[in-house]
C-alpha cells in the first residue's frame, strides 16, 4: 500500500515563507512525476507546481517566481518552498505523485495541508 503523507503549513502573514513537504512510503518500486496541487473554499484544486523523475519543472504563472519545488529521490520525498505569501495563496495544499508499485500503476494523493495567510 502506497502513501503520501504531508507535512508543513500553518498561518503565516502576508509576506512570510513556509514550507511543505511530502514523503511517499510502501511499496513505491517508481516514483514519476510529482506534484503539489490547492484548493480553496468554493474554487476548484488547481496545479501550483510539478516535478518529473529528472528534475524537470513546471509552475502555475500566480506562483512562479515565489515558490519552488524540489525532490529528493532518494528519500521519496516532494518540497515545496513557498516566498512571498499572499492572501490568495490561501488553500489547502495537496501533494500528489505518480507511482509505480508491483503491478499497477496510479496517482496518488496526500491528506492536504492547510495554509492561511493572513493580511
Amino acid at each position: 500500500q502506497v502513501e503520501l503523507v504531508e507535512s508543513g503549513g500553518g498561518v503565516v502573514r502576508t509576506g512570510d515563507s513556509l514550507s511543505l513537504s511530502c514523503v511517499a512510503s510502501g511499496r513505491t518500486y517508481q516514483i514519476y512525476t510529482m506534484g503539489w496541487f490547492r484548493q480553496a473554499p468554493g474554487m476548484q484544486r488547481e496545479l501550483v507546481a510539478a516535478i518529473s523523475s529528472g528534475g524537470g519543472t513546471n509552475y502555475a504563472d500566480s506562483v512562479k517566481g515565489r515558490f519552488t519545488i524540489s525532490r529528493d529521490n532518494a528519500k521519496n520525498t516532494v518540497y515545496l518552498q513557498m516566498n512571498s505569501l499572499k492572501h490568495g495563496d490561501t488553500a489547502v495544499y495537496y501533494c500528489n505523485a505518480d507511482i509505480r508499485t508491483i503491478g499497477t500503476r496510479a496517482w496518488y494523493w496526500g491528506q492536504g495541508s492547510q495554509v492561511t495567510v493572513s493580511s
